[in-house]
This record gives structure tokens, C-alpha cells and sequence, in this order.
């Protein structure tokens, strides 16, 4: 007679419990949520930082793991996790923000061209979203920048940078309408 586990580790808070007898399953946990973290942190921080980051960002989870209660998602813990120790890293930042703008080359670009089309339009913006990224306070980017890069939605946000909702959707508006002061308007056909 095969025994059930009370534990569910088909779920990422039952990995997390698993993972307290059997501390192995954490890496289940790494396989899923790392890809789309990194990908985030690269673009915040450039590739340079973006490996050590996510380790360190899967390091602290996993030594405060205990801590995990599970009344909210699992990702949006890493990912609160993961806004604190790139917050850390804020002046290095700004510093490839202001750097993008002088030069018009992206220092996070690993070299790989997604669109043809869509790289000379970014390359062509480049430089003044950089500026105006870099003119942004540090949380209102954050909150921009998790939900353009890391395509998370107002709720995740909110929850991952433990703030209102209500406080996570002015600050994205502040930021955008900061961000179209800086940008040029899009001409449309038609």
C-alpha cells in the first residue's frame, strides 16, 4: 500500500514544504521560475550581474525557505526576494542606463537578434529609453520594469513588491507618462 503524502509537490508551495525533508527538490523549483528571472535580471542589470543575482536570489530562498507560508504565490516571493537584491545593484543601474544613452549600445544584449525590424526600432529608441529609464526613481522603475520585462501582472507586482495595488498602478502610470516626455510620439497610418 502505497502511502500519500499530505503534501502536494506537484505545486510550487508543495516543493517548498517537500523541500524542508528533502532539501534536493528545491532544484525543481529553480528549473521553473530561473529561466524567466534571469532573462528579467539580465535586462535590469546586464548579463555580468544577471548569474550571480539569480543564484544569490535562489540561495536566500532556499536558507529562508521556512519562511515560505504559502498565502501568496511562490514566484512572487523569489521575485520579492529577487527586487531587493537588484535594488541593491540600483547605482550599477543607472550606470548602464546612462551608458546606453551615450553610446546607443545596449550593454545586456547577449548578441542574439530576436527581430530584424524590431532591433533597428530599439536601436533607433535605444539611447533616450535609457535616458529615461535612468531618469526614473528606483521603485517606479521597478514596478515599470517588472511589468514590461518581467510580464507580470499589476496583482503580482503588487504583491511581489509588497505595496497596494492601488500604489503599484500610479506608479506605473507616473512612469509611463514620465517615459512618453522622453519618447517620441509613434506615427500610425491612416
Amino acid at each position: 500500500m502505497a502511502l500519500v503524502s499530505p503534501v502536494d509537490a506537484s505545486d510550487d508551495a508543495g516543493i517548498v514544504m517537500a523541500s524542508l525533508e528533502d532539501p534536493e527538490a528545491f532544484g525543481e523549483l529553480f528549473r521553473r521560475h530561473s529561466p524567466r528571472l534571469h532573462a528579467y535580471i539580465k535586462r535590469r542589470l546586464g548579463p555580468t550581474l544577471a548569474d550571480d543575482l539569480v543564484a544569490e536570489t535562489f540561495a536566500t530562498a532556499f536558507k529562508q525557505r521556512e519562511r515560505f507560508d504559502g498565502r501568496t504565490e511562490f514566484g512572487a516571493w523569489l521575485w520579492g526576494i529577487a527586487s531587493k537584491l537588484i535594488a541593491r545593484h540600483h547605482r550599477q543601474e543607472s550606470r548602464m542606463y546612462r551608458a546606453f544613452a551615450r553610446t546607443g549600445v545596449d550593454p545586456a544584449e547577449d548578441g542574439l537578434a530576436d527581430r530584424a525590424g524590431d532591433r533597428v526600432s530599439a536601436a533607433a529608441l535605444g539611447p533616450r529609453l535609457a535616458r529615461a529609464l535612468a531618469s526614473l526613481g528606483s521603485q517606479d522603475r521597478n514596478a515599470l520594469l517588472l511589468l514590461a520585462w518581467g510580464e507580470m501582472s499589476y496583482a503580482e507586482i503588487a504583491t511581489t513588491l509588497g505595496l497596494p495595488l492601488g500604489t503599484v498602478k500610479a506608479k506605473i502610470h507616473r512612469a509611463r507618462a514620465k517615459l512618453r516626455k522622453h519618447l517620441p510620439e509613434e506615427k500610425t497610418d491612416g
